[in-house]
């Protein structure tokens, strides 16, 4: 798995824990000390975060950082379960 996938994986993994409070970028922003749109550029996988900025985010989040990593991690199984799917299908209509 390229390393920017992890990346997208895990912003989308902060984006559904924060949907999931029904917070906003600012409430989660303020919550672990970062830039609002700092936090958007994470969600959207466009920076790799720090190891101290995973911290922050677990803290902010009532979670553990593994735990923060482990719903990154299923988010990325998901995935490849998808794409292994799609792969089958698509070999299956091709014949």
């Amino acid at each position: 798995m390229p390393a920017q996938h992890f990346v997208q994986d895990f912003g989308l993994a902060v984006r559904q824990l924060r949907e999931g409070r029904g917070w906003s970028q600012e409430h989660l922003a303020a919550q672990s000390d970062l830039n609002r749109s700092y936090v958007g550029e994470i969600e959207r996988g466009q920076v790799a975060p720090s190891l101290i900025t995973l911290h922050k985010l677990a803290q902010a989040l009532h979670l553990g950082t593994a735990d923060l990593l482990a719903h990154a991690e299923r988010i990325r199984q998901q995935r490849e379960s998808q794409r292994q799917h799609l792969a089958t299908r698509l070999a299956a209509i091709a014949g």
